[in-house]
């Protein structure tokens, strides 16, 4: 099981706004795919996944706002 965090992404950016998923729970994911889509106060970038397997627990939710750090996903490797 791999958690997906929401990296740093610059100095004096400390959240974004999940704009997009990709994916549905349960789907199959393959690593370096475009995962979700993020959106901060500067720009908007997509969010790889670290790893291939199953996409299986959505954490934040479109139109939610996330903090570095946070847990946005859970990918299920086995």
């Amino acid at each position: 099981m791999t958690k997906v965090y929401l990296p740093e992404l610059g100095e004096g950016i400390d959240k974004a706004t999940v704009s997009y998923w990709y994916f549905n729970e349960g789907e199959k994911v393959n690593e370096k795919d475009d995962l979700v889509e993020l959106t901060t106060d500067k720009a908007t970038f997509n969010l790889p996944s670290p790893c291939s397997g199953i996409l299986s627990a959505i954490l934040v939710h479109e139109g939610d706002t996330v903090n570095i750090g946070e847990v946005l996903a859970i990918i299920d490797e086995g």
